[in-house]
């Protein structure tokens, strides 16, 4: 079914330790350093000696603390199941099977310690607050999400409910519920914000299209660190832009791209102004802008409507 494992975490040890469903009461190594036999308690492989007072503790500060994994997962029982029983409803039917679900399992690790969100949910479970971690992975073949639903206890997740691989963002969005307590791509606006443009101003659709430019971007491209670098091109761009491109997205929006090759010799360079056209007045509100070396990511911005230059009047983003 494609499910994976509920996992907790060792106070002495400091790793988590992964388990089958609870239907069977081994532990496995997974990715992690340690390996719990069946009634074994968890053990070192540096010295493979049994510990048989270790306390594993979810959240000390609520004492929930425990003798064994036994113990751990049955005071999670019920959540555990109810939590499976809904991924399965919500699963689509062509996702990863369970052979390629267990191939991914590597990628879990990313997911816990470098996730693109995280979203609180208080209402899922009566018992418990739940925390959500997705991460969003790109490959040359195809992209994925990953999805971890975990118990934390002091900003770390000490217990993972059910954590799986799935190729459908329609079903990360079922998991995108409650608060978003830590988003990625957020926390890296900061760095595309150029004076006067709306991103600067926390705008909700400048924010949604610079966030879909970065996932879109590529690993080697110019760095977001370096995008104030070369805000003084924007102007220039809009002034006396090689292409403009004018396009209506799906809601309705009419959205017009200023793009201008800074190009030398064999060093690429483009820099793409994002406007929302007025169409009472046909003036341009500055959404965002952004340099890049790579073409593939400008041709995204060449669609719709080529326009000439003198079609077009400008304003800042108020």
């Amino acid at each position: 079914m494609g499910l994976t494992l509920p996992l907790l975490h060792s106070e002495n040890y400091g790793a988590i330790l992964q388990a089958k469903p609870l239907s069977v009461d081994i532990f496995r190594q997974g990715s992690y350093p340690f390996f719990v036999g069946k009634g074994v308690h968890p053990v070192s492989k540096k010295n493979q000696k049994s510990s048989y007072d270790e306390k594993i503790i979810i959240d000390e500060k609520k004492k929930l603390i425990f003798k064994s994994e036994a113990e751990v997962l049955k005071f999670f029982e019920k959540d555990i199941a109810a939590l499976e029983k809904e991924f399965l409803a919500l699963r689509p039917k062509k996702d990863f099977t369970d052979e390629e679900a267990a191939k991914l399992e590597k990628h879990l690790d990313a997911t816990l310690d470098t996730p693109d969100e995280i979203w609180v949910d208080h209402k899922t479970l009566k018992s418990h607050t739940i925390s959500v971690y997705i991460k969003h992975l790109r490959s040359s073949q195809n992209d994925l999400y990953y999805v971890a639903v975990t118990y934390v206890s002091d900003d770390v997740p000490t217990f993972v409910y059910l954590h799986f691989p799935t190729k459908h963002l329609e079903l990360v969005e079922k998991y995108r519920r409650g608060e978003m307590d830590h988003d990625r791509i957020m926390s890296e606006v900061e760095y595309g914000c150029i004076e006067g443009d709306a991103l600067s101003e926390g705008d909700e659709l400048a924010v949604g299209l610079y966030k879909a430019m970065m996932v879109l971007r590529q690993d080697d491209d110019i760095s977001q660190k370096e995008f104030q670098t070369f805000a003084d091109l924007r102007e220039e761009a809009i002034e006396d832009p090689d292409e403009i491109w004018r396009n209506n997205d799906l809601t309705g929006n009419t959205l017009v791209n200023f793009i201008k090759d800074f190009s030398m010799s064999n060093e690429p360079l483009y820099y793409v102004v994002v406007t929302l056209e007025d169409t009472d007045s046909s003036s341009h509100a500055l959404l965002f802008s952004f340099a890049t070396k790579d073409e593939s990511l400008v041709d995204r911005y060449r669609h719709g409507e080529n326009l000439h230059a003198e079609e077009v009047v400008q304003e800042s983003s108020h």
